[in-house]
């Protein structure tokens, strides 16, 4: 199972001290958090795709282009990639490229983002949120593994014999999580393709997301993929820790009260009552994020978010010396004792590749 973090790169006031950061600060702060992750042994760092304030990650492959060259082994994501307002040409080959950079240490998540006024920024309409997402997919899924392609569609220019270039490294696309909060057509998506869902389930009940989960491990055994508790499945979370829980709830208050994401909402106990946020001890984390399994079945990623809310860049890191030192190596024996042998690991590159080099094998 893979555990890493996840950012939405806000630039968002610290409650406690009134300072500000710039967004060279925040972006530069981005860049030391993703290599702490590496350090303390995470898995993966994501960054989410935005173009409007108070958010600074509106090129996320320039970002992750730059963190594969000052990492070795974290795997580079997305949280989200918007497969909505992005051309499909460009996201084929800025994310092969950026896997031939990483020596295939990247993996996508495509989403359709929750942002009304970017739809009309990049010509396009909101109400065709859904259609964008499936048309532009279907196009993206063709440009990875067809040297040449035809292609006419609703809402870009034809293609006509239109090669992506580069091709993806070993002739191996990136693994394709789709993320979705609220819609069922995405979980149908990523079943009919056999691909990752990724459920954020860091803002609604678990209950709304038992239903999406459960509704794609249905349709992705439909669709022959193997079996349902064979998906591939993600899910977002959010922690807080100290080593006293009291310490924690006191300090992270504050932040949780005015960020951006869900301040001036639910109070913090609603809150981490009714969704995966947890703000506590180290050993709380663990205990909770324990039960997503009892919840959503086992699954292959969980992503943390940890460096919102105007959080200072010293406590972010020592909450990643937490995670990694306390919380990850637990949940990493505990997760894998629990798995029966048949459930699959997250993809990686080597490994799609060599499901790729056996299934050629198969058939000589």
């Amino acid at each position: 199972m893979q555990f890493g973090i996840f950012t939405v790169g806000d630039v968002t006031t610290d409650p406690t001290t009134g300072r500000t950061p710039s967004e060279h600060e925040r972006i530069t702060a981005m860049v030391t958090i993703a290599r702490k992750a590496e350090e303390v042994g995470l898995d993966v760092f994501a960054t989410g795709e935005h173009h409007n304030r108070p958010f600074v990650p509106s090129s996320p492959t320039t970002m992750l282009g730059y963190i594969a060259a000052r990492t070795e082994r974290l795997q580079l994501s997305t949280a989200t990639t918007l497969i909505t307002t992005n051309d499909p040409v460009k996201i084929a080959e800025d994310f092969a490229m950026l896997q031939h950079l990483a020596e295939g240490r990247v993996d996508l998540m495509l989403g359709r983002g929750n942002t009304g006024p970017v739809y009309p920024w990049f010509g396009k309409d909101i109400r065709d949120g859904i259609a964008l997402a499936i048309e532009n997919y279907h196009l993206l899924h063709r440009l990875w593994r067809e040297d040449v392609v035809d292609w006419e569609g609703k809402f870009r220019t034809p293609l006509q014999s239109f090669t992506s270039t580069p091709r993806p490294l070993d002739d191996v696309p990136p693994f394709v999580w789709h993320g979705s909060i609220r819609s069922p057509e995405i979980a149908e998506q990523a079943a009919y393709y056999g691909d990752g869902f990724f459920a954020n389930n860091i803002f609604w009940p678990k209950e709304h997301f038992q239903r999406l989960i459960g509704l794609y491990r249905q349709r992705y055994e439909h669709y022959g993929h193997g079996s349902a508790d064979q998906a591939i499945v993600g899910l977002g979370g959010q922690v807080f820790m100290r080593k006293n829980s009291q310490d924690a709830v006191r300090e992270f208050r504050p932040y949780f009260d005015n960020a951006p994401v869900y301040g001036h909402g639910p109070s913090l106990e609603e809150f981490t009552e009714q969704t995966p946020l947890t703000v506590g001890s180290p050993q709380e984390v663990i205990d909770k994020t324990l039960t997503f399994r009892e919840t959503f079945g086992d699954y292959q990623r969980q992503l943390f978010l940890m460096d919102h809310a105007g959080l200072p860049l010293k406590t972010v890191l020592e909450q990643l010396d937490l995670l990694g030192e306390e919380v990850v190596p637990v949940l990493r024996k505990e997760f894998a004792a629990m798995r029966p042998a048949h459930v699959p690991d997250a993809p990686t590159h080597a490994s799609l590749v060599a499901a790729r080099d056996a299934a050629v094998e198969a058939t000589r």
